[in-house]
């Protein structure tokens, strides 16, 4: 589907130019000469660009481009605007309104179609499936035959009569070979072809030179002159398609980047000069070689524009006595990015040379050395700047490359590390699976052993022992009762530390019930007031929460043991639980202890354990991905608070145990 362009200009003359640049260029076009049938059009018509004039009898083109902007589905619409008015603060005034570009007239309608295609981003090919080639040829005859040989063998083929005309349209539609005529009005195909290999967009397109001559030294001199291959015309024309295919063949892969600007294509000048006259004479000189001219007589409107609009090469006079530019040279050179833009001064002797150069100039043009000297130094320094961005843009892509490949690289030794991780874990895992089963049979049959027969001899009537050989007998049996516990308690540890969490929603409250009726009936003649809150729910797995609130609960008991009136409540406050009791609690500041194995800020004898039942909690509830703190002092109690985040939710907490808050 072709873009749909909009033409705004009271001049039919303007209307009708535009309108055959456009069409011939595949655009459809709608044509409007007031601001009132612009309006129309802005509600009722579909179009990707306008090209608005700045002064309507009806309508001024800056409020119209306002409320193009302001126009519902037309905020992203391409809009250049078009006026008599070059002056700077014309331009100013309508790229901060919201213009895309700014031309003025005289235009180049050539121009306004290239950087209407350029501002659309569209594909620089005439048709995305087929092949492009640029014929070049000041007969309409020979073109022709071109065509008619070209298309049948599945060609898109577009013509130009000049040279000139050539390198715009190879600027514009970049085709993917160039045939042209060797004599030719203008610019000879020889010509041409040297500037297609200068431009770092057009150079690595294929070329192929026709000539009359018949001779073998032109065959060599166009050769000489960059061509990839020769035809003369009088042979037979069957051999063009044979040529283009081997040039086609023999052509080299470009790297993947984005597409350089051509030389050639839609390049805007800033021309600055305090001589009026000479600001006209320089402006209408660069026009001739199909530049937009942007004059400017003060340094500062010139900065002013170039802050607002990039161009790719400034155009600066001296002067009466050479200061102003040299100044206006320094000034612009100093600014970030836009003193990347290359500047080309004008004096009268070798004098101003070496000043110009010295204030930072990039390249120097004689005032007496006419006008097609400064349009090919000009050109130069454009092409030089655009070989330098094709260079930088080469460099960043290599680089972008090497990155990836790096970062290829270290994702794909990350992930052997993991694997390697991940086989050494399950190797683990099963050790550890191994030493849990040695703790469960090997040790835990000599500790029953030991404690059966010292039983047996304290119980053994017939053979009474000593009150000395009882009491020992008594601290075996409880040491190895100690052993026991300990040995229950590592592997609680163990099954904490590992296995698949089965998570399902269950009824918290019911299950702490059930924690409290075993710590009850463990021990029956103590009397402890127990709290449960009601319509407590949690998301994790069950068994594994009844050995947190087992442990929890049973500690509360134990450290409640000095108190007269012990009390334990477990609860929830929003999506935190907790344990809380009215014991010994713990000393201020050391919360963070508790959770570590086999650590006790109470002595045995005072409160018997074995110093892994918080350590079991703290890996039971880093399981659910929640976190786990104590508040407490010295002998005003303890509330243990953990949480259990819904799986979606749950993430590796942070280790907390040196971060537990104390509330006294």
């Amino acid at each position: 589907m072709s873009h749909r362009v909009l033409i705004v200009d009271d001049s039919l003359t303007v209307r009708m130019d535009l309108h055959d640049a456009f069409t011939a260029n595949g655009y459809a076009t709608l044509l409007c000469a007031s601001g009132e049938q612009a309006r129309a059009a802005f509600a009722a018509d579909g179009f990707d660009a306008a090209v608005l004039d700045v002064l309507l009898p009806d309508a001024d083109g800056l409020e119209l481009l306002t409320e193009l902007r302001r126009t519902p589905g037309r905020s992203g619409v391409v809009t250049v605007l078009l006026s008599t008015e070059d002056e700077v603060a014309s331009r100013l005034a309508g790229l901060r309104t919201g213009a895309d570009e700014y031309v003025g007239k005289p235009y180049d309608a050539a121009y306004v179609v290239a950087r209407v295609r350029q501002l659309l981003g569209e594909a620089p090919t005439v048709a995305e499936d087929r092949i492009t080639v640029l014929v070049i040829d000041d007969s309409m005859t020979f073109r022709e035959q071109i065509r008619d040989l070209l298309e049948p063998e599945g060609y898109a083929v577009v013509t130009a009569p000049s040279g000139e005309e050539g390198l715009r349209i190879a600027a514009d539609r970049r085709p993917q070979a160039i045939i042209v005529d060797g004599v030719m009005p203008g610019i000879d195909g020889a010509t041409v072809i040297r500037r297609v290999r200068l431009d770092p967009a057009l150079r690595d397109i294929p070329c192929i030179l026709m000539t009359a001559a018949d001779d073998y030294a032109t065959e060599l001199q166009m050769l000489d002159a960059g061509a990839d291959a020769f035809v003369r015309k009088q042979q037979n024309l069957a051999i063009v398609p044979a040529k283009l295919n081997a040039v086609l063949r023999q052509s080299a892969d470009q790297l993947p980047i984005e597409m350089t600007g051509s030389l050639h294509g839609p390049s805007k000048v800033l021309a600055l000069t305090p001589d009026r006259d000479g600001l006209t004479e320089l402006a209408d000189s660069l026009r001739a070689e199909g530049y937009d001219v942007v004059a400017a007589p003060r340094i500062e409107d010139a900065l002013d524009l170039l802050a607002a609009q990039p161009v790719d090469c400034i155009v600066l006079g001296l002067g009466l006595d050479g200061d102003l530019g040299r100044d206006a040279c320094r000034r612009i050179k100093d600014v970030p990015v836009i003193g990347e833009t290359p500047v080309v001064m004008t004096g009268e002797n070798d004098d101003d040379m070496l000043a110009c150069l010295a204030a930072g100039a990039d390249d120097y043009v004689r005032s007496g050395s006419g006008a097609e000297a400064l349009r090919a130094h000009v050109r130069t320094q454009i092409r030089r700047k655009q070989s330098h961005d094709e260079s930088r843009r080469i460099r960043e892509e290599l680089m972008r490359r090497e990155l990836d490949a790096a970062e290829e690289r270290a994702a794909r030794q990350l992930a052997e590390t993991r694997a390697a991780l991940v086989e050494e874990l399950e190797w683990r895992n099963r050790e550890l699976e191994a030493f849990s089963g040695s703790v469960s049979h090997d040790l835990r049959g000599p500790l029953q052993v030991i404690s059966s027969f010292a039983e047996h001899m304290l119980d053994d009537e017939d053979d009474p022992l000593s009150p000395e050989a009882r009491r020992r007998l008594g601290r075996i049996q409880a040491a190895a009762g100690r052993m026991a516990d300990l040995v229950e308690s590592l592997l609680i540890l163990a099954r904490a530390s590992r296995g698949q969490l089965r998570r399902e929603s269950f009824d918290l409250t019911a299950t702490a019930w059930q924690v409290v009726g075993e710590v009850e009936a463990r021990d029956p003649s103590r009397r402890v007031a127990f709290h449960v809150q009601d319509g407590m729910t949690a998301d994790a797995d069950e068994g594994l929460v009844r050995v947190i609130l087992e442990n929890l609960v049973n500690n509360a008991v134990k450290f409640t043991g000095k108190v007269a009136t012990p009390a334990v409540e477990i609860g929830a406050s929003g999506e935190r639980f907790f344990v809380r009791d009215n014991g010994a609690g713990f000393p201020a500041g050391k919360a963070g202890e508790l959770f570590r194995p086999f650590a006790r800020l109470h002595s045995a004898d005072e409160f018997p354990g074995t110093g892994i039942g918080l350590t079991t909690v703290h890996r039971a509830v880093e399981r659910h991905g929640g976190e786990i703190w104590a508040d407490g002092e010295n002998g005003s109690g303890a509330t243990f608070w953990f949480t259990l985040p819904p799986a979606a939710d749950a993430t590796p907490p942070a280790d907390r145990r040196g971060q537990a808050r104390r509330r006294g």
